[in-house]
Parts: structure tokens; C-alpha cells; sequence
């Protein structure tokens, strides 16, 4: 199955990055998308399965609102209201997030720390 994660900014997307195999696409909407910025998505997802990760403020939801109208049959994964964003959100619940949404086979784990174990 291909994949598309949709998120907001480039900083979402390299935090995402480092926890998820390449074999996922990730995409942004750099802030709310215009509706050239939508069709040059839908372009680019083509037939993949869509999973829509914003932030969990008034603009997060927003963008959000928009592209769940632009792909309907999106799963959602949401960050905890309080986190900046999803590129403020701990490595650790974004691991969870994902492995709620189903994706535990593409995600990267850390190393577990020696120091812990």
C-alpha cells in the first residue's frame, strides 16, 4: 500500500522524517492551501492512502477542514492540544499517534537508551 502523510509546514515534515521509513510520503501545505496548492496535492497523491497530520490549534484545524473536504477517505492523526505543533510534539507520542492510525511497520524506533534499561 502506498502512503501520503500530509502536514502543515517543512519542520512538521523533518520532525515526522526521522520516525517514519522513506517508504511514506510526506507532503505540506506551507500554512493554509490555496486551491492551486490542493490540486498540485491531489496530484501528487495520486491513488495513495491519505493520513492528514496537522496541528491541534484554530490553524491546524482549519487546513484541516480543507483538505478532508479535498480527501474525504483521509484517515486522521491528531498531536494533544498543548504541543507546538507537530513539530514541537514528543518523538514518543508521535510514535503512539501513529501506531494508532496503523502505521507501526513503516515507524524508525529509537535505540532504547542503555541508561533506562
Amino acid at each position: 500500500m502506498s502512503i501520503a502523510i500530509i502536514v502543515e509546514g517543512k519542520n512538521d515534515k523533518s520532525r515526522l522524517k526521522r520516525i517514519i521509513t522513506e517508504q511514506i510520503t510526506i507532503l505540506c501545505t506551507f500554512g493554509t492551501p490555496s486551491t492551486n496548492t490542493l490540486d498540485s496535492l491531489r496530484k501528487k497523491v495520486g491513488t495513495k492512502q491519505v493520513y492528514l497530520f496537522t496541528d491541534n490549534d484554530s490553524s491546524g484545524k482549519r487546513i484541516r477542514s480543507l483538505l478532508r473536504d479535498t480527501f474525504p477517505d483521509a484517515e486522521q492523526i491528531y498531536t494533544r492540544k498543548g504541543y507546538a505543533g507537530v513539530e514541537g510534539t514528543p518523538e514518543e507520542y508521535l510514535i503512539q499517534q501513529l501506531e494508532k492510525a496503523g502505521l507501526e511497520e513503516y515507524i524508525i524506533y529509537p535505540e532504547p537508551d542503555p541508561a533506562f534499561e
